[in-house]
């Protein structure tokens, strides 16, 4: 299986779908512990599907799924990236699940342009370590591989 992280720091609404579209990705997956307030507007995830990031997917053809359970707990803290690497090994079983069924290629979304600035490179390393998946990081209208 193959999946990719994208953020959308940064990013124009037609060069996330143009980036999304060019590598086929079916499904979105956004990892933000509170997509309901993003600091961009139409990256929010709305009340209702006819607005908000929903809406920008939807229109793309590209399925929404928010799992704000694999959201940073730990931003706040400088330790945050062990914190959550920890988290991870010991909830990953119960917070992947949700991720089955899934179309792909999916992405998992947050919001920092870079993924090694970002959690989602914690959620990708440990898919890479448990479901040996392989992770594309798409980035700034290009892509790198790799975790």
């Amino acid at each position: 299986m193959k999946l990719f992280t994208i953020g959308y720091g940064g990013r124009s609404q037609a060069d996330f779908i143009n980036l999304l579209r060019s590598n086929g990705v079916r499904a979105v997956v956004d990892v933000r512990l509170r997509p309901d307030k993003a600091s961009m507007g139409i990256w929010v995830k709305a009340k209702t599907e006819d607005r908000g990031i929903q809406k920008i997917l939807s229109t793309a053809g590209i399925e929404y799924r928010s799992l704000p359970e694999l959201g940073n707990l730990f931003l706040d803290y400088p330790d945050w990236r062990e914190r959550y690497e920890q988290f991870l090994e010991k909830a990953g079983g119960l917070l992947f699940s949700r991720l089955s069924g899934l179309p792909e290629p999916f992405c998992l979304l947050c919001a920092e342009k870079k993924a090694e600035d970002c959690h989602r490179r914690q959620i990708a390393e440990y898919l890479v370590r448990t479901q040996g998946v392989e992770v594309q990081h798409l980035f700034v209208g290009q892509e790198y591989c790799g975790v």
